[in-house]
């Protein structure tokens, strides 16, 4: 089991390292007025969307396999389950916004991916802390 926790926090540090990056590419996006440039960031967030998505099926896989292994017990790993939920709406939410850059609909300003990038921070301190301390 102590490997499939490893493969577990492997694979969600990797899915979130491209949560991080992927809203801050948008960040420039929304400010880049260059065509060339504004092409090759969204190549880069094309690319970096994909990758993250494929991270995030084994993050969730091992995930579910410790469930299964450990049972479901704890407020606190319901409260994690559900920050689960929202980081995967988040990501999806990238999906989005990225297809709304590349269709050149983008209404939002670089202020408010800044904000945006902060989310998942603060969705990565709630389940590490959840899962280390277990509240309740």
């Amino acid at each position: 089991m102590l490997y499939l926790k490893a493969l577990h926090i492997v694979f969600v540090v990797s899915w979130f390292a491209g949560l991080f990056y992927l809203p801050r590419i948008f960040v420039n996006l929304a400010m880049e007025t260059n065509t060339a440039a504004t092409e090759r960031l969204l190549l880069m967030a094309r690319k970096l969307y994909r990758f993250t998505t494929i991270l995030s099926i084994p993050a969730i896989g091992f995930g579910v396999w410790l469930w299964l292994g450990y049972g479901f017990r704890g407020g606190w790993l319901h409260a994690k389950l559900a920050l689960v939920l929202v980081t995967v709406g988040y990501h999806h939410a990238c999906g989005l916004l990225l297809k709304k850059f590349e269709k050149g609909v983008n209404a939002r300003s670089h202020k408010w991916y800044r904000w945006f990038n902060e989310a998942p921070v603060v969705l990565l301190l709630a389940i590490v802390v959840l899962v280390v301390v277990k509240p309740f």
